[in-house]
């Protein structure tokens, strides 16, 4: 019996990368609060500036423009959160608007957060997307007025892989006064990400997505941009993210970073290489199929593919049972019965979402992992689709 464990879920979350496993282990001594004057909290700070300056280079950003904290789903709700208050000092106020601009396929964590913010009174728009999941520029353009004080529009979609151009949407946003966050957690380490570059106010990235560990996320803010903490308390991270930091989770996010820089430009042609042999694949093998990636412009490591005919849930199942793991969508949403926004955002009807399988590679894939899934998936999708009478009917 042959078997395989073949990982293909790396957008929900990514294995430790052994370099990053060894700074772990190396640092589980140090346990000294990095807040205290004594050599024990002094080695703690230095961890913590040492995994500040690293991140800043691998971004493009200033030390100081970097605050640390406990995921990049905070990261996001610390922005559009500030965005709506009014706060006591003038100086941390947004300017401009209160009215935020974002998209029909943001992360859960946006669209939750925007949800909440408009049942306390913000004004919400959500900018349409193409068949692939693009934002409408023209849409964009329309909709920003003199309310308008946030966009929010992520650089690379977790199900789809689809990217934004974030640079159009920063032009046209600074020529209007607007200030601009982009949630670059699911590009960071697939693609060279450069707030100089992307000219955005705001950027938020998060360490297990790049082969560090969870508990830990980045949020740059430009420097000179209002900003107000979202958590109030002590003086950690500049007086602008309170709590005593978690210097092993920083530790292992600078240790993730460094390999990312040091290994993108070797890893990542290999993983689009694959990704490509795996949709070919599948379009020879597998009829009545939609891939829902866009052709181009996404992540070299993500293939979102709608099979007829066959439910998402079942397929995945089915999948495991081999050793096979995939996604039906994002893995912050999964539990739910519902269709995927994204999806739907696109033009999907429901039944086609519900048949949709997001394939994420990573840098520990192999083409034999995709010669096996290529084997695998074809008799899955015909056992599934000979049981459904729905699809029998359309054939």
């Amino acid at each position: 019996m042959e078997e395989r464990r073949v990982y293909l879920d790396n957008n929900a979350t990514t294995p430790l990368h052994p370099k990053v496993q060894e700074a772990l282990k190396k640092a589980m001594h140090i346990y000294g609060n990095a807040s205290s004057y004594h050599s024990f909290g002094r080695e703690a700070a230095q961890r913590i500036d040492e995994a500040r300056e690293n991140t800043a280079s691998f971004i493009g950003a200033k030390p100081g423009e970097i605050i640390f904290t406990g995921s990049g789903s905070e990261a996001n709700n610390t922005v559009l959160n500030i965005f709506s208050w009014t706060c006591a000092r003038e100086e941390y106020c947004f300017p401009g608007g209160k009215e935020l601009i974002t998209s029909e396929i943001e992360h859960p964590c946006i669209m939750e957060t925007s949800k909440c913010l408009h049942a306390r009174g913000t004004q919400v728009a959500y900018i349409p997307v193409d068949e692939y999941g693009r934002i409408n520029m023209k849409a964009l353009k329309g909709t920003i007025s003199s309310s308008t004080g946030l966009i929010s529009i992520m650089l690379a979609n977790n199900e789809i892989g689809t990217l934004q151009d974030i640079r159009e949407v920063s032009r046209i946003a600074h020529k209007n006064d607007v200030l601009v966050h982009t949630d670059a957690v699911q590009a960071m380490g697939k693609i060279p990400v450069d707030v100089n570059d992307l000219k955005v106010d705001f950027l938020s990235m998060s360490g297990h997505k790049i082969y560090g560990p969870k508990g830990v996320g980045v949020l740059y803010v430009r420097k000179g941009t209002p900003f107000c903490p979202l958590i109030r308390g002590g003086h950690q991270e500049q007086g602008r993210r309170a709590g005593t930091e978690n210097t092993l989770g920083i530790t292992g996010l600078n240790a993730a970073v460094c390999t990312c820089r040091d290994e993108m430009n070797e890893y990542v042609p290999l993983i689009r290489k694959m990704r490509d042999a795996l949709r070919f694949g599948i379009e020879e093998r597998i009829p009545d199929i939609r891939i829902n990636s866009h052709p181009a412009e996404c992540l070299p490591n993500t293939l979102n593919v709608s099979f007829d005919g066959a439910e998402g849930e079942s397929i995945l199942l089915y999948l495991d049972l081999e050793g096979i793991a995939v996604s039906t969508g994002s893995a912050c949403s999964s539990g739910s019965l519902d269709p995927s926004h994204v999806l739907l955002a696109t033009g999907l009807e429901p039944e086609q979402a519900h048949g949709s399988i997001r394939f994420s590679l990573g840098r520990e894939n192999t083409e034999e992992d995709i010669g096996y899934v290529l084997k695998k998936l074809p008799p899955i999708i015909e056992k599934i689709r000979g049981m459904s009478a729905a699809y029998g009917e359309q054939t």
